[in-house]
């Protein structure tokens, strides 16, 4: 378990009071950004705004303390916010509850397991498709609150919001737009202004659209409108552990989970660029699934590292897990002292900080590059994940296309095996193929998808020997050694000999586990083509 040592007690070697205060004043300022992304995460994932700070604080702390990371923040972030949306409107907070137990009881054994590394076999295509496909539903489902428009459906799905929205398009209402725009343009100019950009423009434009909404009394809906607000600190709830629920919610537990994964070790990766150090993933991948059961216990939305919120903390000295603790205690006495204020917050404020959070994860350059550069099969992975996240949900985009990339993939590999008859044999000109002998190269691996190509292998005529050169297969599997079986009984019952030529280290293990190097024959198997050619010459002499 020593390599599974938190970052922070292995940070703690060395520490300085200079330190401490740089730890000190960037978790104090990553807390003032967290805060209202915290409320607007938490309003987007359907829940209310005390839990996106139960999150922050519960999860934000368990994650600095026992993480692999020395300056990961953790928190809830826009990825989760459909999904959670979803899990909420058809099984209630209890089936969020369990669901973020799940993931994190998964997030715990993949770490134990050493199973971080896996985590790169998402290809980027999905990754980039899923995190365009979320941006566009965040950003969909904002429309309502930005325009101040009414009606009394709750739709879900991303289309069915749009249908509300464009079918009450007539309540719309110009004082929301207004302080929307005002919040927006805050938002976009304010982090251009030098010396003030230490400020999150996020912060700013609450502090100012609340202002003009309770000095003017405009009619726009603010937060303690429509949710109740309440200063009490997370306290621990117990889950209800019902079968069916479970089995409801698995699906969502294990998506919550591999999206943990992805955005915490890829925020983890970001953040070695930045600092010049390494994580380590399956402690990191432990310390989410502690920091999403802990959240779960305490009345919060699963969590994960927050990309931006992690820049923001090395850009303001953070070093160690400290940061990361002060920003969660920092939360927790803005919780207890100043959450009745929120409930002044306008939606429109909400949903134009949700607007910016939207366009800054939606990738658009990395995804028009992709369709602009990759094979054909990488755009249709792109695409497909990037329209069922925004036409159904992150579940069903994420398995389709885990599979469709598999599918692909091996379609990639199956063109790439081929089996070359050779009339000479091109690096070795001083070497005749014999008269009799017919030599066969095979190239690329040999598994299931491209067995059958064996079949393209004959010994017509007066062909008695059959060379089968194996230089440049890698890797070959039961399937493929089946298949080869095949050939060498079909070949064999006609009276064939059957040599094999230069055979790597991968496929001769195989071989030698299934026993066909004794039913070819020890002696049949030759390091170059030159000693098989030769073989094939002495047998017809």
């Amino acid at each position: 378990m020593k390599d599974l040592r938190p970052a922070l007690f292995l940070s703690l070697k060395g520490y300085t009071k200079k330190q401490l205060i740089s730890d000190i004043i960037a978790g104090i300022i990553v807390a003032i950004i967290a805060l209202p992304l915290s409320i607007a995460l938490a309003l987007a994932s359907g829940v209310g705004p005390k839990e996106g700070l139960y999150t922050a604080i519960v999860a934000g702390f368990l994650i600095s303390f026992f993480g692999g990371s020395r300056v990961q923040i953790a928190g809830p972030t826009a990825a989760f916010a459909t999904i959670v949306a979803g899990i909420v409107a058809k099984n209630g907070m209890s089936g969020l509850m369990l669901a973020t137990i799940m993931a994190g009881i998964i997030l715990i054994l993949m770490g134990l397991l050493r199973l971080g590394n896996l985590i790169r076999f998402i290809p980027y295509t999905i990754t980039t498709g899923f995190t365009a496909g979320i941006a566009v539903t965040i950003l969909v489902g904002q429309f309502k609150d930005f325009f101040g428009v009414s009606y009394s459906d709750k739709p879900i799905e991303t289309i069915e919001k749009l249908e509300a929205f464009f079918g009450n398009i007539s309540t719309v209402n110009l004082s929301a737009v207004l302080i929307g725009l005002l919040s927006l343009a805050i938002l976009i100019v304010w982090p251009k202004i030098k010396y003030l950009n230490k400020i999150p423009g996020s912060l700013i434009a609450v502090l100012i659209g609340s202002a003009i909404v309770a000095l003017t009394g405009i009619n726009v809906n603010t937060i303690g409108d429509l949710y109740t607000v309440s200063s009490a600190p997370p306290m621990p709830t117990l889950p209800v552990f019902d079968l069916a629920l479970i089995r409801n919610v698995a699906p969502d537990a294990f998506t919550i989970a591999i999206l943990a994964g992805i955005e915490s070790l890829l925020s983890c990766v970001v953040a070695d660029g930045m600092i010049g150090t390494k994580h380590n993933s399956n402690t990191e991948l432990i310390a989410q699934g502690i920091g999403n059961i802990g959240s779960a216990f305490f009345g919060g939305i699963p969590a994960t590292g927050a990309i931006a919120r992690t820049a923001a903390n090395i850009n303001n000295g953070g070093r160690t897990p400290i940061a990361g603790i002060i920003h969660a205690v920092v939360l927790l006495i803005t919780l207890v002292l100043l959450m009745p204020y929120a409930a002044l917050i306008p939606m429109p404020v909400i949903a134009a900080i949700l607007f910016v959070v939207a366009y800054n994860m939606c990738q658009w350059r990395p995804f028009v590059k992709i369709i602009k550069t990759a094979p054909k099969s990488d755009i249709i992975i792109l695409v497909t994940t990037f329209l069922l996240t925004v036409i159904f949900d992150l579940v069903v985009a994420i398995a389709v296309g885990i599979v469709l990339a598999c599918v692909l993939f091996m379609k990639r590999m199956s063109d790439r095996t081929e089996v070359i008859k050779f009339e000479a044999v091109c690096d070795a000109p001083e070497e005749i193929i014999p008269e009799g002998t017919a030599v066969y190269e095979i190239t690329g691996p040999l598994f299931f998808g491209a067995a059958d190509k064996l079949a393209e292998i004959t010994a017509d005529g007066d062909i008695n020997c059959v060379i089968l050169r194996m230089r440049s297969v890698s890797a070959i599997d039961i399937t493929a050694m089946n298949a080869l079986e095949k050939l060498h009984g079909r070949l064999t019952d006609d009276g064939k000999t059957v040599l094999l030529s230069h055979v790597n280290e991968q496929p001769t293990k195989i071989m030698k586990k299934n026993g066909f190097d004794k039913k070819i024959g020890d002696n049949n198997f030759y390091p170059h083509i030159e000693d098989a050619l030769k073989a094939a010459s002495e047998s017809h002499e």
